[in-house]
């Protein structure tokens, strides 16, 4: 898809929303004529959303490029948009347009990879897309981690997913935790970062991370203790795409355009910018 065709909305249709957390709802958008995915995209790519007359914002395309039926986005309540988005019903019109940034390099530097996944909150809506890729194509990579914490057992998203294919894949591991000790929880009360270090893992992966910026500080230095190098090490910055296509400014870090030579960066390209992120 071009440029040009990145920026012409198109009209799609939710047709089905599902409550994940207290404030995260997944929306599925289809095109107006019900025919499939409005376009494709790859694994940690984001789209515009809009409604006419209330606002759009960019939102991480949390379905994987494998489906070809609909996408889907996992948008936490939390503005003027976020919010008239909560209240959509089923059969209701959006616009949509992307998709815009740089995706996660599935069939390059990670391909035949050991992955380990690290995600905080909503930030496991990025890395959805990627894992969900990772498994539908399962023999081109090695073992698969994911860590994925959150402030309450009723704030892990996905978690149906989760416990139903996740945990049950072939030589893939999966290790929840919850900030604070609750009832009905047996699983692991932690911070991510310290449960990331205890865990022990082998540098011997790539890692995805995604979460609260002060998670991700941690994270790192969680990493580094275990032997893990900046080049190992992946995120994703789309919080900080505004028009997607490097003309409003708001998404530069020095001589760098979130929107164009992101959302997806390696740490050690980061430690380059200036300390703004």
């Amino acid at each position: 898809m071009n440029n040009i065709e990145m920026q012409i909305p198109m009209l799609g249709v939710v047709t089905d929303i599902r409550r994940d957390t207290p404030d995260i709802k997944t929306f599925r958008v289809n095109t107006i004529t019900g025919e499939g995915k409005c376009f494709e995209h790859k694994p940690g790519q984001c789209a515009m959303l809009s409604i006419p007359g209330v606002g759009e914002a960019m939102f991480s395309i949390t379905s994987s490029p494998t489906e070809t039926r609909f996408q889907e986005f996992s948008i936490k309540k939390c503005g003027c948009l976020t919010d008239w988005l909560h209240q959509m019903e089923v059969g209701q019109q959006v616009t949509i347009r992307g998709p815009y940034g740089n995706g996660f390099p599935v069939d390059t530097v990670l391909k035949g990879e050991n992955l380990l996944f690290i995600a905080g909150g909503v930030g496991l809506a990025p890395l959805h897309s990627v894992i969900n890729y990772v498994l539908d194509n399962r023999a081109d990579y090695g073992r698969v981690d994911i860590v994925y914490g959150a402030r309450s057992a009723d704030d892990l998203l996905d978690l149906k997913e989760i416990q139903e294919r996740w945990m049950h894949e072939e030589n893939v591991n999966v290790h929840l935790t919850i900030d604070r000790p609750q009832e009905g929880w047996d699983g692991k009360v932690a911070f991510v970062p310290a449960f990331v270090e205890e865990l022990g893992f082998d540098p011997d992966c790539k890692v995805l991370v995604c979460g609260p910026p002060i998670m991700i500080k941690f994270v790192l230095q969680s990493l580094t203790k275990l032997g893990f190098e900046k080049t190992q090490i992946f995120t994703t910055m789309e919080l900080r795409m505004k028009c997607g296509i490097g003309k409003c400014g708001r998404c530069n870090i020095g001589d760098k355009y979130v929107c164009k030579d992101g959302p997806v960066f390696r740490f050690d390209k980061l430690n380059e910018l200036p300390n703004e992120y």
